[in-house]
């Protein structure tokens, strides 16, 4: 949490929604966590909608221009930091058709942890393997998991740390609405 604000890598508090991305200049992509599913906003558009019975397997972030730049899932720099001013990709499979997905969003001008962009990742996978990724459409559900995962030590980042800590922050959240 900030002053002003909260955040979790590239996941900020946006109006009375959270969304993934910079929703707060003119002519960005970013994701936005609706009730009703992840919501892809983009300049000249209406947008798209990814319902969230759709999402089938565990969400993954990438950092660069494009899409398909994911064999190192991007540059980091000594300081724990993720480096490079592009943008990031959300990626994951969906159900009914079957089909592997991206949603494009922009960076904030502010610099990313990257520890809490791996926070962020593991929370996402949590949600969907307990069923519940719907409770991301709940802004104050939300709200409770990023003041548990925002700021902290960012050493020691180990699988079974991050699933411990996202695991935290679930409980911490509580069960969300229905």
């Amino acid at each position: 949490m900030v002053e002003g604000g909260a955040f979790l890598g590239p996941l900020e508090l946006a109006g009375d929604h959270w969304g993934v991305g910079d929703a707060t200049r003119p002519d960005t992509h970013w994701v936005e966590f609706s009730p009703d599913g992840l919501y892809q906003r983009e300049p000249d558009s209406e947008g798209r909608l990814i319902p969230w019975s759709r999402i089938m397997t565990g969400i993954w972030i990438t950092w660069g221009k494009h899409s398909w730049n994911t064999n190192g899932r991007g540059m980091y720099t000594p300081t724990g930091m993720v480096a490079g001013r592009d943008g990031g990709w959300m990626h994951m499979t969906l159900r009914h058709p079957y089909e592997d997905h991206q949603l494009r969003f922009d960076r904030h001008a502010r610099p990313y942890r990257a520890v809490d962009a791996l926070r962020l990742e593991y929370l996402l996978r949590q949600l969907i393997d307990k069923g519940k990724l719907h409770l991301l459409g709940d802004p104050e559900w939300v709200g409770h998991a990023v003041t548990h995962l925002a700021g902290g030590k960012g050493s020691w980042i180990t699988h079974r740390a991050l699933r411990r800590v996202a695991a935290e922050a679930l409980a911490a959240a509580g069960p969300g609405s229905p």
